[in-house]
């Protein structure tokens, strides 16, 4: 009597399981898709909050149908011909416009958060690490300078890895270009709201990221200038391991509050009418 054989069955297909499931990078928790996208990218087991899109962040800031862009043509330049061993700018910038549909590393205009009026620029680490370079501060300024002539209050989400070296003095020039604009917003009395995600350094928080008149964060974000290990090679000393996070910060003062993703709009919201924006 011949043996009964099961025949095998058909591995998975891998892309089906990624297409079911999304892998939290902080705890390696697997969670179902359609939960990781409800909740907003937020894991629900350590609540550690996944990097947003700009237009994801659009999408839950603004009202829907409201928004309208400014500066959508500006693009990168490249005043060095800039060049390394794994290619040009130039062509590095191409990818980073294919890659997120963008043209530059921040997506500028204007909107509706529930139902005010405010000018609202977000940054996208997608693109060349949300790198600050001579069109990207261009963005930040025609925003501030939007606000700053039509009387309403301004929000910059901030998400770089910093200055965009490829442009050399030019992108150092934007950190006192885009403060400029900030300083006119002062000047009319209209607040900047700085939310800073993960990450927020270099050259970005060395400038606007950091002198807007309320500094929110999401939790658990990476805020800050130099990298943890330059800076215990130079002082040699250990740092904390909580170093240069959103909770640290708020400690020492320099973020006035740390805020779930789900509510970020409802603060920012309260923020406005409390300035007295109806």
């Amino acid at each position: 009597m011949g043996w009964f054989r099961k025949k095998k069955s058909a591995s998975p297909d891998p892309a089906t399981n990624q297409d079911v499931f999304v892998q939290c990078s902080q705890c390696n928790a697997h969670v179902f898709r359609e939960e990781w996208e409800k909740q907003i990218k937020v894991c629900p087991r350590c609540n550690f909050h996944d990097r947003l899109s700009a237009q994801e962040r659009l999408d839950l800031l603004i009202d829907s149908g409201t928004f309208q862009e400014l500066g959508k043509d500006i693009k990168p330049g490249d005043p060095l011909s800039f060049s390394d061993a794994r290619g040009s700018y130039a062509k590095k910038a191409d990818e980073a416009r294919s890659k997120t549909d963008m043209n530059e590393a921040v997506l500028a205009g204007h909107g509706r958060l529930s139902k005010l009026h405010t000018a609202i620029a977000i940054m996208d680490f997608r693109f060349l690490g949300g790198s600050l370079g001579g069109s990207t501060g261009e963005k930040i300024l025609i925003t501030t300078e939007y606000a700053a002539s039509h009387k309403l209050p301004c929000i910059i989400v901030s998400a770089s890895g910093g200055a965009r070296m490829h442009e050399g003095i030019v992108s150092l020039m934007q950190m006192a270009k885009t403060c400029a604009g900030v300083a006119r917003l002062r000047q009319r009395n209209l607040p900047l709201i700085s939310v800073l995600t993960d990450p927020t350094t270099g050259g970005v928080s060395a400038s606007y990221a950091m002198v807007g008149d309320f500094h929110i964060a999401e939790p658990g974000a990476l805020i800050g200038f130099a990298g943890r290990r330059v800076i215990e090679q130079t002082i040699k000393q250990k740092l904390p391991d909580d170093f240069q996070t959103a909770e640290y910060l708020q400690q020492h003062g320099f973020v006035d509050r740390i805020v779930c993703r789900a509510d970020m709009k409802s603060l920012l919201h309260r923020i406005l009418v409390y300035c007295g924006f109806s």
